[in-house]
């Protein structure tokens, strides 16, 4: 492990120096590397109804970048994340038992190089993550946990690298995540992660842009298996910076939060985001 970060530091530090020229600017108003639409661990601040399932999400995220260092085509940056991804039932006279929570904290690191229609880049992340189940599952009736589940130790900590290539709206990117502790540890350590994103500029005006965006993750418990994100939408504003998105999507795989990590869902949603 102190080998990789050495190397990772190397590789940043060499990036940096390449150009005596090189500006700083710091806690810059936009990140340097945007957030992968239909990635689930990406900075969010909205709700999602979840239609097969009759739940809400509540996403509460930020993520920012502390410095930028700025040399010619290539922006080098360093930031820090903390998100929370909270699951609750839609209940009558407007209330929401709360069911789970995940939350995640850890710092970013970010290299990309531009050119004149597209760019590349990488982001590595460092994160820890752990899951509670809520008051909002227990039946105080019964004095007993919904569907027969109570609360156990959910927590890992991992690292994340990701590169993308980005054409004319349209952007790819490949990674793959280990988890370099966790609870319980019958989960796999590696993630493989793959997806697209795409805002055509030729549908877009002032005001909007459509969008499109899948994610496929090959996760595992005692055996691998893909979990499929896909998502539509609009987006107010600038699609390569903060704004506003009106969408839907369908998930299908193993559960995002930690607490219902063995159990296989799948649901379409419909949902608001207030982009970083």
């Amino acid at each position: 492990m102190k080998r990789f970060f050495l190397i990772l530091n190397f590789i940043f530090i060499t990036a940096i120096n390449s150009n005596p020229q090189t500006e700083s600017a710091w806690f810059p108003a936009n990140l340097n590397i945007q957030p992968f639409t239909a990635n689930f661990l990406e900075p969010r601040a909205g709700f999602q109804y979840l239609f097969d399932l009759d739940k809400v999400q509540i996403n509460i995220g930020t993520s920012h970048d502390v410095i930028h260092f700025i040399s010619d085509e290539r922006i080098f940056s360093l930031g820090a994340d903390f998100f929370t991804y909270t699951r609750a039932r839609n209940k009558n006279n407007f209330r929401f038992p709360v069911e789970t929570i995940d939350y995640l904290f850890g710092v970013n690191a970010g290299y990309k190089f531009l050119q004149s229609n597209s760019e590349w880049g990488l982001r590595f992340r460092l994160s820890h993550i752990s899951a509670h189940l809520a008051d909002g599952l227990y039946n105080s009736d019964t004095n007993e946990w919904e569907n027969g589940r109570e609360p156990f130790v959910y927590s890992r900590e991992f690292i994340e690298l990701m590169g993308y290539y980005s054409l004319s709206g349209f952007r790819i990117y490949a990674g793959v995540n280990y988890n370099i502790h966790i609870i319980p540890g019958t989960i796999k350590k590696g993630v493989f992660q793959l997806g697209f994103d795409y805002y055509p500029a030729q549908l877009s005006t002032d005001l909007f842009t459509p969008f499109i965006a899948y994610d496929f993750k090959l996760t595992g418990i005692e055996e691998y298996t893909g979990n499929n994100n896909i998502s539509a939408g609009i987006k107010f504003g600038n699609p390569y910076s903060r704004g506003f998105s009106i969408f839907t999507s369908y998930y299908s795989g193993k559960s995002n939060h930690g607490e219902f990590f063995n159990l296989s869902e799948n649901y379409f949603t419909i949902g608001i985001n207030l982009d970083i």
